[in-house]
């Protein structure tokens, strides 16, 4: 099956259950393009419009699904990175530049979540989910304090690239894991059972992973437990990944989005000219995939819901 309005799109079904997922007669659109790195693609549904990272031009865009309209929704924006959504439909992001994770009140007014650990400044929190019970988990990796594209370039202050959890009641900042690489995208399973967490180190060593993790999520509700990997890449790396109604995992990847079974099975994939970062799921009905491909906004109908 091929569906494709640009060249070099479409859908490749790898397993015929992938077919349940697709409508028919969809298409990849591009909405918009004119970016250096697009990445943190997060939906708001009370506005229908989405927010994502433009990281090396240090702007956020805001894509209008009422009119198709792009505009810029913060410059400068700390080279912001990761982006989603809170319970109370409030933004909650990453900074490169400012080594920080902030929340954008209703009022428009910043509040900084955390800025360190133990008084030593993140690396440059990348990617960024909010479970449940308030709480804010996030990866730090060091993309960003490497050279001065997507940050200011500097010597990592912790000296380890670790994945952290922010209290939703009292703000402390707890290590959750500090055996990854490169921690890069991540995301819950429905129930919250699984933390899944993709490492991107293959991104600067030849040995490092590309894979997606999945890590048990003890009964305390704070701490992680027994780690497998859930999938490797076999185009590029993972990076920023959303899971669906019913347990697939929709995953960036170097050919384009690749969608997973729970049970880590590739069924399928939409192809996209370009690296993909990150993809979002929005539209009224949540059937609609945004994908963050490297300059350009793309996006897909589904048969499916996020």
């Amino acid at each position: 099956m091929f569906y494709g309005q640009i060249e070099g799109t479409g859908y490749e079904v790898l397993d015929p259950r992938f077919n349940q997922c697709l409508t028919g007669h969809g298409r990849v659109e591009r909405l918009w393009t004119g970016a250096r790195w697009t990445e943190g693609p997060s939906w708001f549904a009370a506005g229908r419009y989405l927010v994502f990272s433009d990281i090396p031009n240090n702007r956020m865009m805001r894509f209008d699904e009422t009119d198709g309209s792009m505009s810029v929704f913060r410059q400068p924006s700390n080279n912001s990175n990761g982006n989603t959504t809170d319970p109370n439909g409030r933004l909650v992001s990453c900074e490169h530049q400012a080594r920080r994770v902030t929340r954008t009140e209703h009022d428009g007014s910043i509040t900084v979540l955390a800025d360190r650990y133990k008084g030593k400044r993140f690396n440059s929190p990348n990617d960024v989910v909010v479970k449940s019970d308030g709480s804010i988990w996030f990866t730090d990796p060091s993309y960003g304090i490497m050279t001065d594209y997507e940050g200011d370039k500097s010597e990592s202050e912790i000296g380890n690239c670790n994945v952290y959890r922010i209290d939703g009641q009292s703000g402390e900042v707890t290590i959750v894991a500090d055996d990854f690489m490169k921690p890069n995208g991540l995301a819950f399973s429905r129930d919250e059972s699984i933390l899944y967490i993709a490492d991107t180190g293959m991104s600067h060593d030849p040995k490092g992973p590309k894979h997606i993790r999945a890590l048990k999520v003890k009964s305390d509700g704070k701490s992680l437990g027994a780690s497998s990997v859930f999938a490797d890449c076999n185009a590029g790396l993972f990076d920023g990944f959303r899971v669906d109604r019913d347990g697939r995992i929709w995953t960036s990847a170097g050919d384009g989005v690749h969608c997973f079974l729970p049970n880590g099975e590739l069924i399928g994939k939409i192809k996209i000219p370009e690296l993909v970062a990150n993809v979002c799921f929005g539209g009224p009905k949540r059937n609609r995939l945004f994908i963050c491909g490297t300059t350009s906004l793309y996006s897909s109908y589904l048969g499916i819901n996020g």
